[in-house]
């Protein structure tokens, strides 16, 4: 993984200094602490800093083609680079490097755009024209790797961090309000936003084209969907075998690397399968990172030690504790740049943390499993509510969710809530946000810490905001198909492979890859009829199907444990109570304007008056925290770390 950044001239040419360069990418040292260079010419400006993992000799960039035309800055890989990289040979085009950078490079200048669908992989980049005058800017198929951008003064900057772009003098800092109301509605930014005004994010499987000053924005794919007539009609071990052969390739395109290949061991089905996989059919010495917790509610080590124990890896672990969750908070805000609602992230820091003590630079991870083959609760919980809606009135069915959420039957004060709580909409399944409806209308309840100013600044309808992503067949979906799309829309960039993924990854020098995100799983997965995916109320069932000879019963039977991090006893930890004051005191709150004093107050007492608390309250809590971070580091600091001295290993500069 790298850091990118850049400036374009967007009408007239313009010096573009190195010292805004240097500025630019110093502040993404983390990203890529092995090289930095540089390329300016009058109109454009790339600088990059790399870490170092395939073709580390001679792979400084900016990379170009055979004439120098071409110039690409690169933060990611792509995993079939081999294959394409024999190809171009074969039509004539010469490497100067082993990397799979150059590969790009070429392959765009034999394809044209066109060349995106051939990658296999996970990607930002910038290809600069400089005959054209021309600038691509592109991301990979589901967002795994970020890229921003705004224009400011008929300059274009991006960067793969926005705090790149806020190192250059004239760039507006504001919280966009819109933005903040969309988190704590949806959890997360929509595609394509960013909680800074006027701070855009290429949104997944997209990118933007500048050309004579114009900027425009394309998509080159969504996530796939096949109606019932196009889906695969095949019996179900012959699914399970070409989902073992589907895995099996990605898991062995992603251990490309000229450095070693570690991999997260949670105890779960996904990460699991992983490591069995890697193990057995391809590295005996497998190096494996666990994250354990000093609170038991969330600890899931006996099952990881039993993972360990059977397969004889290398295995390292942290345990995560209140205290030092509450402690890294901000840094780790400081690396997401957004507010969140959970303090989830923040264990994931420390564990690429320990992944860099241990001298590794890539793992591979289980992330994506549940979106692709149906392993959240809100797809089963939309599965449950739909059978109850056929008949509404019916006091057996709603007795359904009970099975999701045993807790709730097993408390006569809180059996009452499987009606109220999860009849809201039952009346009408049909309704595109069924699936997500009660989550987002429960969440949206945040708004009401806001301030009068910022709570007047954001719209009101927030479902019609969401029209704009739906495409057009999405009403002829069966159940489970929207609730996929809508979890992989607003969630799965945003924040799962964001706040979760790359950002507290690439914060230690980390790169982690996905092999459930390769698009060709993902894409066979949309062929195979939803019954399939769900079977019954058993989630992930074709996956546990696959693989129940190679992860132990006691993993593959275990009900689903969501990965989650203790909130109100780690952000309210007496130790961290310094944090808490110069962030959330009465002072902070008033001078950034942003939140309710009073509310927000009685929600703090209530909090440290009552040993427990409610979800929604330590959401609450999180945000507002978060939000205050978010505000202090980038709004209310008056300059960013920089550093113009910064020496490059190279620096093109082709300036008439």
């Amino acid at each position: 993984m790298c850091g990118i950044s850049g400036i374009l001239n967007l009408k007239t040419p313009q010096t573009i200094e190195i010292t805004q360069l240097k500025e630019m990418i110093s502040v993404l040292d983390h990203r890529g602490p092995d090289e930095v260079g540089a390329y300016r010419d009058n109109w454009a400006g790339l600088v990059h800093s790399r870490l170092s993992i395939i073709g580390i000799e001679g792979g400084v960039q900016p990379i170009h083609n055979e004439d120098k035309s071409l110039w690409i800055i690169f933060n990611g890989e792509i995993f079939n680079y081999p294959e394409l990289k024999e190809n171009l040979v074969k039509h004539g085009h010469q490497f100067y490097t082993a990397t799979d950078t150059e590969v790009i490079i070429h392959l765009y200048e034999e394809k044209g755009i066109d060349f995106l669908k051939e990658l296999n992989g996970q990607f930002s980049f910038a290809i600069w024209d400089s005959r054209k005058k021309e600038m691509i800017l592109a991301r990979d198929r589901v967002g795994i790797r970020p890229l921003h951008y705004t224009v400011s003064n008929n300059q274009l900057f991006f960067a793969s961090e926005i705090k790149s772009i806020f190192t250059q003098k004239g760039i507006n800092r504001s919280i966009n309000q819109s933005t903040l109301d969309q988190i704590f509605s949806y959890w997360t930014p929509l595609p394509g936003e960013t909680i800074f005004e006027g701070i855009k994010e290429i949104p997944p499987g997209s990118y933007l084209k500048i050309s004579a000053g114009k900027i425009s924005l394309n998509k080159y794919w969504s996530y796939p969907y096949y109606s019932e007539d196009e889906q695969l009609d095949s019996s179900l071990s012959n699914i399970t075998e070409d989902i073992k052969s589907l895995l099996y390739d990605s898991i062995k395109l992603r251990l490309r690397a000229d450095v070693p290949v570690g991999a997260y061991l949670s105890g779960g089905l996904d990460s699991s399968i992983i490591t069995s996989v890697v193990n057995e059919s391809f590295d005996n010495h497998l190096n494996t990172f666990g994250i354990r917790f000093e609170d038991r509610d969330f600890d899931e080590g006996a099952y990881q030690k039993e993972m360990v124990d059977k397969l004889k890896t290398n295995h390292y672990e942290i345990v995560a504790k209140n205290d030092e969750i509450g402690f890294n908070f901000p840094d780790v805000l400081w690396h997401i740049e957004k507010p969140v609602l959970r303090t989830a992230p923040v264990p994931l820091y420390l564990l690429s943390g320990l992944v860099h003590e241990n001298g590794l630079k890539v793992v591979l991870t289980g992330e994506g499993a549940d979106e692709i083959f149906g392993g959240y609760n809100i797809f089963r919980e939309a599965k449950a509510r739909e059978f109850w809606s056929r008949n509404s009135n019916s006091e057996i069915r709603p007795l359904l969710l009970g099975k999701l959420y045993p807790y709730i039957l097993n408390d006569p004060k809180l059996r009452p809530m499987l009606k109220s709580f999860f009849g809201v909409g039952i009346d009408n399944p049909d309704f595109p946000y069924f699936s997500h409806q009660i989550r987002w209308q429960n969440t949206r309840k945040l708004t009401n810490f806001l301030s009068k100013d910022y709570v007047n600044g954001t719209e009101q309808n927030f479902y019609d905001r969401f029209n704009y992503f739906l495409p057009e067949n999405f009403n002829d979906r069966d159940s489970l198909s929207k609730s996929q799309y809508l979890e992989i829309t607003s969630f799965l960039s945003n924040y799962l492979l964001s706040s979760q993924g790359d950002r507290v990854a690439m914060a230690h020098s980390v790169e982690i890859r996905f092999p459930y995100l390769d698009h060709r799983l993902i894409d066979f997965m949309a062929k195979i009829p939803s019954k399939y995916k769900i079977f019954g109320m058993n989630e992930k069932f074709l996956l546990k199907k696959a693989y129940r000879d190679v992860v132990p019963k006691n993993i593959v039977n275990r009900s689903k444990h969501p990965y989650r991090a203790p909130i109100k006893q780690s952000l309210l930890d007496e130790r961290n109570s310094n944090n808490f004051e110069k962030y959330c005191s009465t002072e902070a709150i008033k001078n950034a304007g942003i939140f309710d004093e009073i509310k927000t107050e009685k929600l703090f007492k209530k909090l440290s008056k009552f040993e427990n608390s409610n979800e929604w309250d330590n959401m609450a809590l999180t945000g507002i925290f978060s939000t205050q971070v978010i505000y202090n580091k980038f709004i209310e600091t008056s300059h960013f770390k920089n550093n113009s001295n910064l020496e490059f290993d190279l620096l093109i500069d082709r300036r008439n």
